[in-house]
């Protein structure tokens, strides 16, 4: 079936977040300064990551320096045009974009989530398996873990892409949201989408759901182990898990609802869409980083060494 011959829509049209023209400029400020700081903040760690040798051979650091690569692309993917189009009364998108914002969502989002739970599983060989540390967590396996992470996240993509990509649509063309999402696109196909709801729900809400449970189960294994250590281990090993879980929670939350239940009577509330989108990779520069004694004095040594530069 080829795209050209069955769509007839060559662009979509965007509610956006809300219709009211001062909230529109209330939020273009908004977001346009979340946008800078989730920038900012996590350009501000995958640098220290690559330029502190001891940080960028640790493989804690080296997979955070990849999730802050990560969710500088999960941000980036819809966020900036969301910002532009509050300037805008008619919010349109063709429909190459719209495929590409569908794309990038689940090849970051996919990979997102693989890598978070090679983070737990870091975790959980650092607090459970302490000896064997550094041969489970050898460099070659953090690659591994990493490459894993991109190429399912990739597969993830593709294979959402290429059957949303060749649904014919012709009209409407309207789309509920700031940017293009596969379970409010494929409801516009001019054809019944309960198969192809089946296979989305097998494919992205099971990667959600999978990964999110790995997570927690990785989580509870590290927090009965601290249990029967020192006090102090324990509360440090609680506060770091604590974190890591509250991350998890608001990244996976909005995904399983939306991904489990897509066709649901309720309409997606379009502010699990930011969470996931916006606030996730604004969250993860505070929990992970500024709560790091080793990643602040390596921040500072960083400024210092750009000081004596300049």
């Amino acid at each position: 079936m080829h795209m050209q011959n069955y769509s007839l829509v060559s662009e979509f049209v965007l509610h956006g977040l809300c219709t009211s023209r001062h909230l529109q400029n209330f939020f273009f400020i908004f977001f346009f300064g979340i946008y800078v700081a989730i920038m900012l903040g996590n350009l501000l760690i995958w640098v220290t990551v690559i330029s502190d040798p001891r940080l960028h051979s640790s493989p804690m650091y080296f997979l955070l320096g990849n999730l802050s690569f990560l969710d500088m692309w999960l941000a980036s993917f819809a966020t900036p045009k969301m910002i532009r189009d509050f300037l805008s009364d008619r919010k349109l998108i063709s429909f190459g974009g719209c495929m590409a914002q569908i794309f990038f969502l689940h090849f970051t989002g996919g990979a997102e989530m693989v890598l978070l739970v090679s983070m737990a599983y870091d975790r959980y060989v650092a607090i459970c398996k302490p000896l064997h540390y550094m041969t489970l967590m050898s460099w070659q396996t953090c690659i591994k873990l990493v490459l894993a992470s991109w190429v399912i996240g990739f597969v993830h993509s593709i294979s959402q892409v290429a059957f949303t990509a060749n649904l014919p649509y012709c009209g409407p063309s309207e789309v509920d949201s700031f940017f293009c999402d596969l379970p409010l696109v494929i409801k516009l196909a001019c054809m019944d989408t309960y198969v192809l709801g089946i296979i989305m729900i097998s494919d992205s809400g099971l990667l959600s759901l999978s990964c999110f449970l790995l997570l927690l189960i990785s989580y509870t294994v590290i927090l009965l182990t601290v249990r029967q250590r020192a006090a102090g281990s324990a509360s440090k090993a609680l506060s770091t898990c604590s974190a890591h879980i509250m991350v998890v929670t608001l990244f996976f939350g909005p995904c399983i609802f939306i991904y489990v239940w897509p066709f649901s009577r309720f309409s997606v509330d379009k502010l699990l869409s930011v969470f996931y989108t916006t606030f996730t990779p604004l969250l993860n520069p505070i929990i992970y980083t500024l709560r790091n004694e080793e990643m602040k004095a390596a921040m500072k040594k960083l400024q210092n060494r750009l000081v004596t530069f300049q």
